[in-house]
């Protein structure tokens, strides 16, 4: 018999709801012979336990989200990998949503999430302006923690990569291998990451004070197809204003552009460098590998969902953290080619 009732579970094997609860929750005040009973009931009725609403009870959830911006990229799904370690292995769930980088999307998710009452809520926020979808799950005791996105409020933890800097080392190294009409591929800016790591990059020129210039190719998404896209108007520039080297906001939009160049007969790096962001497995696995700026990808799901727990468990007697890792340049072929500078 599907669908059966825990009163069911208890006439038929003869016993009262409370020993039938007991089995379920503390087998260990049952006898043996009438646990047996009980569960050999629940095996012929095919009883399955209404867990969550056990837990709305109890004022407990089991169930953790996490809230990406892009679930297609494999860089969030790396970090939802190292946050979903840790959450198993406390035997909760972790539940993945995904934005698709639209704020209104996102409202949404946090609504349904604060319906169902979840124990906590991991998130890369869409913009970088005022959060109240996050302060009202906050309010109802819910906890937040921002991930790949850092922030000064006390109300809350994150876990982030310190992106000025990782714009700063592709930039340097850029400019190292000779190259002085570099362009920027990203957007849009109000995304943070991308704000930064372009901030990163345009610091560390003017710090180097070198005779080089910046140009920002603009895309709405940081996507394989925005890559290209971003390639074809860069390359209908007149040559001497064509960029001689690209930094990418992400290694999608890197792959992208490195799949139009090569489509167009350029070769890579001798006519045009590449450096992307996240070192993604897809990067050293390029046509022409990557170079890349690396993240802690599952390193900062970890983390995050560490603290999350960390809160949940320990309430208002929780510290707030902010833990920023620090980037590493993966140099690859696709920029490995000193030359001299071009006007």
């Amino acid at each position: 018999m599907a669908g059966a009732s825990i009163k069911e579970v208890a006439r038929h094997a003869g016993v009262s709801l409370g020993t039938v609860s007991n089995v379920l929750n503390r087998p260990d005040m049952v006898s043996p012979g009438t646990r047996q009973r009980v569960l050999d009931a629940i095996a012929e009725l095919g009883y399955v336990r209404n867990d969550s609403a056990r837990q709305l009870r109890a004022g407990q959830s089991r169930t953790i989200a996490i809230v990406v911006l892009d679930v297609t990229n494999p860089f969030f799904t790396d970090m939802v990998r190292g946050a979903e370690r840790v959450v198993e292995a406390t035997g909760a769930m972790l539940i993945v949503c995904n934005s698709g980088e639209d704020g209104a999307r996102e409202r949404r998710h946090l609504e349904l999430l604060e319906e169902q009452r979840v124990r906590g809520v991991l998130i890369t926020p869409v913009g970088d302006g005022p959060q109240p979808h996050l302060e009202k799950l906050i309010d109802r005791g819910i906890p937040v923690v921002l991930v790949d996105r850092g922030t000064g409020r006390a109300s809350r933890c994150s876990v982030a990569v310190d992106d000025v800097l990782g714009g700063r080392l592709a930039m340097d190294h850029l400019l190292d291998q000779g190259h002085r009409r570099i362009a920027y591929v990203g957007g849009p800016l109000s995304i943070a990451q991308v704000a930064e790591r372009h901030a990163g990059a345009a610091a560390a020129l003017e710090d180097r004070g070198a005779d080089a210039e910046l140009r920002v190719a603009a895309t709405t998404s940081l996507t394989v197809a925005a890559g290209r896209r971003a390639a074809e108007d860069l390359l209908a520039l007149p040559a001497r204003q064509r960029p001689t080297a690209l930094f990418c906001a992400n290694d999608l939009l890197a792959l992208g552009v490195l799949q139009e160049l090569t489509a167009r007969g350029l070769r890579v790096p001798a006519d045009i460098a590449i450096v992307g962001y996240d070192d993604i497995e897809f990067a050293a696995a390029a046509a022409v590998p990557l170079s890349s700026v690396r993240q802690p990808r599952e390193q900062l799901g970890r983390t995050a969902a560490e603290l999350l727990l960390e809160e949940a468990e320990h309430g208002e007697a929780h510290q707030h953290r902010h833990v920023v890792f620090q980037p590493e340049l993966v140099v690859r072929r696709s920029s490995d080619q000193p030359r001299r500078a071009r006007r």
